[in-house]
């Protein structure tokens, strides 16, 4: 065999073989890559679903905490107010309602928790929490009277808080069908010894 011949086949053999190594090369490139992204997506829908077990955990954890607080009176008076709505529209979803919502906050017009009762009505709280010793008066009763119908288009209205009503706020409240729960209702129907404000006329 000629020496030109012999000489172009061992360059074509060199040729195939580093040819040959490149792709093994990048054949194991691309299943060692194929690897770490199997690795790297098994870690991380791990991750993502102990994240998500620990969000469940912990909702399921400050809802069993709200049941403990919402049915016992004596909780109420060291929430603060928007606690006190919280725990009002717990009792309203315990009790059957649905669609409940809490709206307190500025620019209100007197709402703070809205739901739908069991019976189909449209239920508007006004969530007052008070010391003890400080009475709801009538001006507060009224301000809630000029926007709980008009306004919020209530079939039920209530007024509940952590204290009590003066004659004039009892008064106004009967003349304007809003019914009121005071620390002693409020605390039966808490612990399931007593009607929700919905329920009765």
């Amino acid at each position: 065999m000629p020496r030109r011949r012999r000489r172009n086949k061992v360059n074509l053999g060199c040729i195939g073989a580093v040819a040959g190594l490149f792709t093994l090369g990048i054949l194991l490139q691309s299943t060692a890559g194929q690897v770490f992204v199997g690795i790297g997506v098994l870690v991380g829908g791990g991750s993502y679903t102990a994240i998500a077990l620990n969000k469940k955990v912990k909702k399921q954890e400050a809802a069993r905490l709200w049941a403990i607080r919402a049915q016992s009176a004596e909780t109420y008076l060291f929430m603060t107010p928007k606690e006190f709505e919280h725990a009002l529209a717990y009792l309203c979803t315990r009790d059957g309602c649905h669609n409940v919502r809490i709206v307190g906050g500025a620019g209100d017009l007197g709402a703070d928790v809205i739901a739908t009762t069991p019976t189909g009505e449209r239920l508007v709280i006004q969530a007052k929490r008070y010391a003890r010793s400080n009475s709801v008066k009538g001006p507060d009763l009224q301000k809630f009277g000029g926007t709980c119908y008009a306004v919020h288009h209530a079939d039920v209205a209530a007024v509940v808080t952590t204290s009590r009503f003066t004659a004039q706020a009892k008064q106004y409240a009967d003349h304007m069908n809003i019914r009121l729960f005071g620390w002693q209702e409020l605390g039966a129907w808490a612990s399931r010894t007593g009607p929700a404000p919905w329920m009765i006329g």
